[in-house]
C-alpha cells in the first residue's frame, strides 16, 4: 500500500492551494468547471471531460470519527487530473490516506445546459476496502454510451468511518458508526448542489453499486439524511437488510481497542495514533461473528440511522424510488474458488464445508439430500457453491425484492447466468462479474468477462438498461422491451445471459429450502 500523508495531496490540500493556477480559460482539451467551492480543471478522454480527485469533503483526520464538512472554498482554479486518495485500510489499495473526501466526474458536455441523467456509483469491498479508481469504474464508456453523467466516490471505511463509539465517548463521537454513510450523503449533496455544472440534471440522480456499494445504497434508503438525494437506485449483489445493533457493535469497539491496548476509557487517543496502528488492529478477531476480523459496518444507532434498513418492512421514505435488484448465479465461487480443494470435495467431506460457510443454521445433511434431488447431475463441488450462494449471497436480495414488492414499490430483478471465461470457465457467473456488463467495460484490466461478441453484447443489453433507469425510471430500453417488475407470487426476474430472458422464481426450490429458516444479515 501507500499511504498519503494527509497534508501532502497536490493541487488539493493547503500545500496544493498555493500551487493551483488561476485565470484558465475552458478548453476542449482542459474544461473547467465551477463547484460551490471553487473552479477545478479535467481533461479530455476523446469526447468525454473527465474530472478526478475532486474535494468534496473537509479533511477528515483532524476530525477522526466526526461527521464530515463541507471543504472550506479555495480561489483560482485547482487541477482535476487525478485520483485522490482512498480511505486507509488492508490490502494493497495504491494511495492511500485519511484525507479521502474525493469524487470523480466523466461527462460529455461541461456548462452545456443539457440537464443529463446523473449515474453515482459507490464501490465495493464491503464497508471495509476499496476506493472509486478501479480500471473497471471508469465511466468514460458508459458517459458516451448513454449520455449521462458518471461519478464515483470515494468515502471513510472501516473504523474510520464505522467504529461505534458512541458509547464510549464523548458527544463528538456520537455518530461515529455512520461517519461513512455520512460521507455518502454529503457526496450526493454535492451532487445535488454542483452537478449542472458538469451537464448534468440533479432531479435525475441514480445511485448504483455492486456488493458493500450495493449494501450502502441499501442503509441510505433507510437514513432520513439521504431522503431526495437521489431518484433511482441499482444494487448488485449488495444488500443491507439489518444493521449492527448498538451493543454488537460497541463489543467489536472494544475488541478493537483491546488490540491497540487501550482501555474503554481512551476512546481520546484514537484520535491521534498513526492510521497505520488502526488499521493493523483491525485485523483482531470479531467478538459476535465465529469467523473472520472485526466486523465494521452501519449500526442502529438512533441518530443518523433509526431503523434497519430492510426490516421488519422495506424502508418507506424510498417506497416511490424505481431500483433494480440484482445477483449473480455464483456469487461463492468469488469467495471459496480461491481454495483448490472446493472443487475436489467429495460427498463425504461435503457437509464440512457447507457447515461454516452457509452463513444460516441449517442441517448440511438436509441441504446435501436436498441439492442431490433438484440437481441429479451436480457434482459435491457443484452442490458446495450453489447452496452457499443461495443461503448467504443471493438471499438478502430476495428479500429485499419481496418486502418492496409487497410494499407496491418499482423494483426489477436480475440474476447474471453469463459465465466469465475465466480459469477454464470454473468459476462462472462469480460475485463481480456484473461490474464491468453495467459499465460497457469488458475490455477494461481486470474484466474476467472476455472481450468477445457476447460479452459486448451483453454489456449494451445490462448498461442500456441501467442508464434507462437513471434517465426515465424504468430499465427497459429499445434493446430489452420486456423486463417485468418484481411481483409475488410469480417473482419475475431477468436472466442475463448469452442469450437474455425472463424467468418466474429462479431457483425457487432453493428460495423455499432456505426460507424455512432465519436469515441475519453476516455481522448483525
Amino acid at each position: 500500500m501507500t499511504w498519503t500523508n494527509r497534508r501532502s495531496v497536490l493541487g488539493l490540500s493547503a500545500a496544493g492551494a498555493a500551487l493551483a493556477w488561476s485565470g484558465a480559460a475552458w478548453s476542449a482539451e482542459h474544461p473547467v468547471a465551477r463547484t460551490t467551492a471553487g473552479r477545478v480543471r479535467g481533461y479530455a478522454d476523446g469526447p468525454i471531460n473527465v474530472f478526478k480527485g475532486i474535494r468534496y469533503g473537509a479533511d477528515t483526520g483532524p476530525r477522526r470519527f466526526e461527521p464530515p464538512r463541507p471543504p472550506a472554498p479555495w480561489t483560482g482554479v485547482r487541477d482535476a487530473l487525478a485520483y485522490g486518495p482512498a480511505c486507509p485500510q488492508p490490502g494493497s489499495e495504491p494511495n492511500q490516506g485519511e484525507d479521502c473526501l474525493f469524487l470523480n466526474v466523466w461527462t460529455p458536455g461541461v456548462r452545456d445546459g443539457a440537464q443529463r441523467p446523473v449515474m453515482v456509483y459507490f464501490h465495493g469491498g464491503a464497508y471495509s476496502t476499496g476506493s472509486g479508481s478501479s480500471p473497471l469504474y471508469d465511466g468514460a464508456r458508459l458517459a458516451r454510451r448513454g449520455d449521462v453523467v458518471v461519478v464515483t466516490v470515494n468515502h471513510r471505511l472501516n473504523a474510520f468511518g464505522y467504529a461505534y463509539l458512541a458509547r464510549l465517548g464523548g458527544p463528538e463521537l456520537a455518530h461515529s458508526g455512520a461517519a461513512g454513510q455520512l460521507d455518502l450523503v454529503l457526496a450526493l449533496r454535492w451532487v445535488r448542489d454542483n452537478i449542472g455544472a458538469f451537464g448534468g440534471d440533479p432531479s435525475r440522480v441514480m445511485v448504483f453499486g455492486q456488493s458493500g456499494g450495493g449494501a450502502k445504497i441499501a442503509t441510505l434508503m433507510a437514513m432520513p439524511s439521504a431522503a431526495g438525494l437521489f431518484h433511482g437506485a441499482a444494487t448488485m449483489s449488495g444488500q443491507q437488510v439489518t444493521a449492527s445493533g448498538p451493543l454488537n457493535a460497541t463489543q467489536r469497539t472494544l475488541a478493537w481497542l483491546d488490540a491497540l491496548k487501550l482501555r474503554p476509557t481512551e476512546t481520546d487517543r484514537l484520535r491521534t495514533l498513526p492510521a497505520e496502528r488502526l488499521v493493523e488492529a483491525m485485523g483482531a478477531r470479531d467478538p459476535i461473528l465465529p469467523f473472520g476480523s472485526i466486523y465494521f459496518g452501519p449500526v442502529l444507532d438512533e441518530r443518523s440511522l433509526k431503523r434497519h434498513p430492510f426490516y421488519p418492512d422495506a424502508p418507506g421514505q424510498s417506497a416511490a424510488i424505481p431500483m433494480i435488484i440484482g445477483n449473480t448465479h455464483d456469487e461463492t465461487r468469488a469467495f471459496l474458488g480461491n481454495d483448490e480443494s472446493n472443487f475436489t470435495v467429495d460427498w463425504d467431506g461435503l457437509a464440512a464445508k457447507l457447515a461454516p460457510n452457509m452463513r444460516v443454521d441449517i442441517s448440511p445433511e438436509l441441504v446435501i439430500a436436498r441439492y442431490r434431488e433438484l440437481y441429479p447431475h451436480y457434482s459435491p463441488s457443484d452442490v458446495l457453491f450453489s447452496a452457499t450462494t443461495a443461503s448467504r449471497s443471493w438471499r438478502g436480495a430476495i428479500i429485499e425484492a419481496e418486502l418492496r414488492a409487497q410494499q407496491g414499490a418499482p423494483t426489477w430483478a436480475y440474476q447474471l447466468d453469463f459465465p466469465s471465461p475465466a480459469e477454464g470457465g470454473r468459476l462462472k457467473a462469480f460475485h463481480t462479474l456484473d461490474i464491468p456488463l453495467v459499465f460497457d467495460n469488458t475490455a477494461a484490466p481486470g474484466a474476467q468477462t472476455g472481450d468477445g461478441p457476447d460479452a459486448r453484447r451483453l454489456a449494451a443489453l445490462m448498461s442500456g438498461a441501467f442508464i434507462a433507469l437513471a434517465r426515465t425510471g424504468d430499465p427497459n430500453h429499445a434493446a430489452l422491451l420486456h423486463w417485468e417488475r418484481y411481483a409475488l407470487p410469480r417473482r419475475p426476474t431477468m436472466i442475463f445471459d448469452a442469450e437474455t430472458r425472463m424467468a418466474d422464481d429462479p431457483r425457487g426450490a432453493e428460495r423455499e429450502l432456505f426460507a424455512k429458516v432465519p436469515y441475519v444479515q453476516p455481522g448483525t
